[in-house]
């Protein structure tokens, strides 16, 4: 019954004694596909998604979260303060390049990715007006002077509201949002994964803030 209830609907056809999907059905596959891991994706990380403030993501990446579902999220903790900073520091030191937006920025963070370009590595990070203006003052001025005959560094500013952090390399990504309780950066939380789906989704939300960035002077 169910196989004809498929064929009536034209989703499914008769071929070589037996039955193959339609055009038709392949479309409705993808749909339920794409509920379904994103359904898969929200529950595996309901805490995280609850607790942070997720229209921080671009509406068209919102909608394909799905891709994280092989993400695992990390969180500090009483017995490790410094777990979520420990792992985002073994990310960058792996990378083989390193595309970074960013809302915030710290002084440890910026001496890791100095020492990352120092050795070769491609790093791009886009950062909002605000951070930009920090970024001229100290201590983050003298340590982008350094980097400045390095041509594997850049630095791209946007004018749209940040509400996140993330991080893509070749290998992982890392993504923090902002506390739905006090709408500040919650560093104590990031979702990372090695997946290349997951990285794919990373990579294509670095872009779409890239085309709508200027480069930012390094003088």
């Amino acid at each position: 019954p169910k196989i004809r209830s498929l064929e009536r609907l034209s989703l499914i056809e008769p071929f070589n004694h037996g039955y193959m999907i339609t055009p038709v059905g392949k479309i409705l596959a993808t749909k339920i596909g794409d509920f379904v891991m994103t359904i898969g994706e929200i529950m595996k990380h309901r805490e995280f998604w609850a607790g942070h403030d997720i229209e921080g993501i671009p509406q068209p990446f919102l909608y394909e979260i799905g891709d994280l579902i092989g993400s695992d999220v990390k969180f500090d903790t009483t017995d490790n303060m410094f777990h979520v900073y420990t792992h985002f520091v073994t990310l960058l030191q792996q990378a083989a390049y390193i595309h970074g937006i960013s809302s915030v920025m710290s002084p440890q963070v910026a001496d890791v990715l100095a020492e990352r370009v120092i050795a070769g590595v491609p790093v791009e990070l886009i950062v909002s007006r605000n951070v930009a203006s920090g970024l001229k003052q100290e201590p983050f001025a003298s340590k982008i002077q350094q980097l400045r005959p390095y041509g594997n560094f850049h630095i791209w500013i946007t004018d749209e509201p940040l509400h996140l952090g993330i991080t893509v390399t070749d290998k992982h990504l890392s993504l923090g949002l902002n506390s739905r309780a006090n709408s500040v950066y919650d560093s104590s939380a990031d979702l990372y994964s090695g997946d290349p789906k997951a990285r794919d989704w990373a990579e294509r939300l670095f872009r779409y803030y890239r085309n709508r960035s200027v480069p930012m002077p390094l003088e």
